[in-house]
């Protein structure tokens, strides 16, 4: 995943920025993953007046490897139309592959899974009661949604993700019926 954090973002939309601080919780536990782009995001952020770490990773936001986007491989900055010929016209209907397949050189959709809520169990356990800001990827989130609500890998693959958008993902803890976690958001835009 090392040639995934060569890849920068436009963060130049001060009003997009502006909307998900406004949205977003003060005195929260900062997260990004280790690809550069979640970092400048949230940066963005806390320049458009969301209270914040400093230093983006710093020693108060903490950059998690396991929370990075999916490894795509060979697969990484092809244009659908170089990927449909790459796949020989194999294309699945929500994303690049089956949740099972590996990108070559790349990872599977089932191995997001998997590392994805090995850190979201951590992250629960660590900062128990505090609210927590991920800046992540779509497919860390699709990961996020898929772990919350129980689902099949590829049921997890239909949402779409969009960019500075807000999924929020609260982790009840208690005795009751349940598997302890609410959804209550997925996709906001930032206003």
């Amino acid at each position: 995943m090392a040639a995934g954090s060569i890849f920068s973002c436009d963060c130049s939309e001060a009003a997009t920025f502006r909307g998900l601080a406004e949205q977003l919780p003060r005195d929260a536990v900062w997260v990004t993953s280790d690809l550069r782009r979640t970092h400048e995001t949230a940066a963005a952020i806390i320049r458009a007046g969301l209270p914040g770490p400093q230093l983006i990773p710093g020693p108060e936001a903490i950059a998690i490897a396991d929370l990075a986007e999916q490894d795509f491989g060979e697969w990484q900055g092809l244009g659908y139309d170089e990927f449909q010929h790459a796949r020989a016209g194999d294309f699945h209907r929500f994303w690049h592959a089956p949740a099972h397949e590996a990108a070559p050189g790349g990872e599977s959709f089932l191995a997001v899974i998997a590392r994805v809520s090995r850190a979201i169990n951590q992250l629960v356990v660590t900062h128990a009661g505090r609210d927590i800001i991920v800046v992540a990827h779509g497919g860390t989130i699709r990961a996020a949604l898929g772990l919350a609500l129980g689902l099949e890998p590829e049921a997890s693959l239909a949402f779409t993700i969009e960019n500075c958008s807000l999924t929020r993902i609260d982790h009840i803890d208690g005795p009751g019926a349940g598997h302890g976690w609410r959804v209550v958001t997925v996709n906001r835009p930032p206003r």
